[in-house]
């Protein structure tokens, strides 16, 4: 029976194993020696190479070193290639800040890709079966996970430079022990499964005997519902990678601009799966803190009626709402005010990655959004090239009065953050002569074939 389930589990999901070169992660406990020993007990018949790794985090002194003799033991007993680490996990701790689960998770992954490489290894199998499946889904539920994370452990996924397998995840824990009682396997047990510390052994030890309790086969079902989710959630992604061209404006390094209005078009999963495309792309790193509540907070920010506002993702990501525009900015930090003196000619680059470039010309020249001619006689000199300031106002063509800057970046519907590092080009006196890109003062003439005339551009570099 065990072994036809697993059999049967292993050709559903289409994962042939015959020929193939088989890392098994051990800790010696029951769910990885069961593991170990049933691939040890098909190596002739499927033509498989096995082997075994394991770590010794050293967090348990000699109780976890032995351990590790354990497992050396059983596997020199059927000459199976044993490969074994010891990695000073509190000292990982220390200088990480992690927590013990994640240090250790994250050391032995490293150990197991080490060696997958030395034996250019197919697979790395683990012993992850249908209970921990159940923990795990509910685990991330209560956390508020959201995408395919909701779907619990996946059966395969790319791993260095082959795959991981779960074979047992058709299995149950009894399913297993009875597998070692059997076999005569007498595996090790961790104590600290049994500390309540851990949130994963509160559910392993309340809320799973309950839900069984209820179904017997609440396993089955919960490894169903992870496959459908996670097929489910495969093809709504795949659909989102399609339209998000269509959604986007801008993708850079560290900022990616959507067109709202784009965006509200398109169905509700798919903006959802969209707002994980678009933050799967900014982050090196998936935030493990990052859950579904933070795209409920994209999108309501999205529904404000007001123009603009922000919010504050993990890890220094900036979610900010400017209009019809909303915009992913990673690493930000407000851009500070600058100042720079020109006298006569010369070119300035600033920091908001644009150049301005300042000469004389004679004869004609045709102007627009991106330049200004200005009589030179006329100039108070040095101009200044600086940021915005309170109170500032320009003097426009055909109009009585001055006009407010701030008036004219709301009207233009510049970006609340882009308006801190936008130009605003004076004479000595003050007098603002151009805001480039917007707006041109009484100072500015379109064409001229007269005298000497002062050209100012302002280009992207």
């Amino acid at each position: 029976m065990f072994e036809d389930q697993v059999t049967n589990y292993l050709q559903r999901k289409n994962v042939t194993l015959e020929e193939k070169k088989i890392l098994v992660g051990v800790s010696g406990g029951p769910d990885s020696l069961a593991l170990l020993h049933f691939l040890w007990t098909k190596a002739e018949e499927w033509k498989i190479t096995v082997y075994a790794g394991h770590v010794d985090h050293m967090f348990r002194g000699e109780e976890s070193f032995k351990e590790a003799e354990f497992v050396k033991s059983f596997c020199e007993e059927r000459n199976i290639p044993f490969v074994w680490k010891q990695i000073n996990l509190p000292a990982f701790i220390e200088e990480t800040g992690m927590n013990s689960q994640t240090a250790a998770r994250e050391c032995r992954y490293a150990f197991y890709e080490e060696v997958m490489k030395e034996y250019n290894a197919n697979y790395l199998a683990l012993g992850h079966h249908g209970d921990d499946q159940i923990e795990t889904i509910l685990m991330r539920l209560t956390r508020g996970s959201s995408g395919k994370a909701r779907a619990g452990i996946p059966f395969t996924r790319k791993f260095g430079t082959g795959e991981i397998i779960r074979p047992f995840l058709c299995l149950e824990r009894e399913d297993i022990e009875e597998y070692c009682t059997v076999h005569n396997l007498n595996p090790r047990r961790d104590p600290s499964n049994e500390k309540e510390t851990y949130s994963r052994n509160r559910y392993r030890k309340h809320v799973v005997p309950f839900l069984k309790k209820e179904n017997i086969h609440a396993a089955r079902h919960f490894q169903r519902f992870s496959e459908e989710l996670a097929e489910d959630e495969a093809y709504l992604m795949k659909q989102a990678e399609e339209i998000l061209s269509f959604i986007l404006t801008k993708k850079g390094d560290a900022e990616v601009v959507v067109d709202i209005n784009r965006f509200l078009s398109i169905a509700i999963p798919l903006q959802r799966r969209c707002i994980q495309l678009i933050l799967n792309y900014l982050y090196d790193e998936m935030s493990i803190s990052l859950s579904a509540l933070h795209t409920e907070q994209i999108f309501v920010l999205l529904k404000r009626p007001h123009s603009s506002g922000n919010i504050d993702l993990p890890n220094g990501l900036k979610v900010k709402k400017s209009y019809d525009f909303l915009h992913f900015q990673l690493n930000f930090s407000p851009t500070k005010s600058f100042y720079y003196e020109l006298s006569k000619m010369g070119e300035l680059l600033l920091p908001n990655g644009y150049n301005i470039k300042v000469e004389y010309i004679n004869g004609e020249h045709h102007t627009d959004s991106h330049c200004i001619l200005l009589d030179a006689s006329s100039i108070s000199f040095p101009l200044i090239i600086r940021t915005r300031r309170d109170g500032d106002r320009i003097r426009l063509k055909g109009m009585n009065g001055k006009k407010k800057v701030s008036r004219i970046f709301i009207d233009e519907k510049i970006p609340i953050h882009e308006r801190e590092s936008w130009p605003i080009i004076t004479d000595s006196n003050g007098d603002i002569l151009w805001i480039p890109g917007l707006k041109k003062s009484i100072y500015s003439h379109s064409n001229t074939n007269s005298g000497s005339n002062l050209l100012i551009t302002y280009k992207k570099q």
